[in-house]
């Protein structure tokens, strides 16, 4: 175990590294000065001149990216165009937000699919395995956008239980974070909720259909000790694969959610970085979620050797 999580470690790292390549080249390709429009009104040649230099901006693009990737291996990621801070610690200060609403908005779908799917696929066919269903294709074609508007205008428009906007940490006060988390959590969550129990319902499915389920059942053994001894551990191994993509998908930062209810995310913070044109934000933001993405694989590989003895990790 040791070798191969070393191994992927170092897959990563180069993983990272054409990141890092592709990011600063597409970049160069983006139309105007990000240097002149930091500056705006208060352009003067002297200035520009200045700012330019201290960012390398005067370099050829070759040192450039060397100069970046240096720095960054020491977790230098460069100062902010717009505010003039460095980026590290503008992304660390968005993580916590992100993070917070990534995990509430997955155990909410997570507490929502599991048992819509398990007893869906139970009872194929049934009323509530039509509801599931329908419930889910409801969930994949609407909106996310609009599920967070109408979330809005009804429980704070409305009704008034909660603040349509806004966050507040959840050390600061745990109360507050989590009248403020609600709507934006729950508006994902009901997205994720319906793309997983799809899934736990196919899988679920097919593994009801093995010859050692059938088996068990003949010989006498309860329902719900042959769902939960036999069926559901083996039905998680896709599942999991799926729960990790969404995952890893929410700590990218969720824009239009993000910027829908002013959520101080990696998502608003990767939005008005392109807004701005604030280049070491953007490729700081990018950087991270990238290291992110790999982070949820690797923990993934290792929990499905866990979960199903017949798999090696090598």
């Amino acid at each position: 175990m040791a070798r191969f999580v070393i191994r992927r470690l170092l897959q990563s790292a180069v993983v990272l590294l054409g990141v890092t390549v592709v990011v600063f080249l597409l970049l160069q390709l983006v139309p105007g000065d990000p240097v002149r429009v930091a500056l705006g009104t208060r352009f003067d040649p002297q200035t520009y001149e200045a700012l330019r230099a201290r960012a390398g901006l005067d370099q050829p693009l070759v040192v450039q990216y060397f100069d970046y990737l240096r720095r960054a291996l020491t977790g230098d990621l460069g100062v902010s165009f717009r505010s003039g801070r460095p980026v590290t610690a503008i992304v660390l200060e968005r993580l916590p937000a992100t993070l917070s609403l990534a995990v509430t908005a997955v155990v909410f779908a997570m507490l929502i699919a599991f048992p819509l799917g398990i007893v869906s696929a139970i009872r194929s066919g049934s009323l509530v395995d039509h509801a599931a269903r329908v419930f889910s294709q409801f969930g994949v074609s609407v909106p996310d956008f609009w599920m967070g508007i109408m979330g809005i205008l009804l429980f704070s428009g409305v009704l008034g239980w909660l603040p349509p906007s806004g966050y507040v940490a959840l050390t600061e006060d745990p109360g507050r974070w989590a009248s403020h988390v609600a709507l934006p959590a729950a508006t994902v969550g009901l997205v994720t909720a319906s793309i997983l129990t799809r899934f736990i319902r196919s899988s679920m499915l097919e593994v009801l259909s093995e010859d050692y389920v059938r088996t068990a059942e003949a010989k006498g053994l309860r329902t719900r000790v042959v769902v939960l001894r036999h069926v559901l551990r083996n039905a998680l191994i896709p599942v999991v694969t799926v729960v990790a993509v969404q995952l890893a998908s929410l700590l990218g930062g969720v824009i239009v959610i993000e910027v829908l209810f002013a959520w101080p995310g990696i998502g608003r913070l990767t939005y008005d970085a392109v807004a701005a044109r604030d280049y070491p934000v953007l490729q700081g933001a990018v950087l991270l979620v990238a290291a992110l993405f790999l982070l949820v694989n690797l923990l993934v590989d290792v929990l499905y050797a866990r979960l199903d003895p017949r798999i090696t990790v090598k």
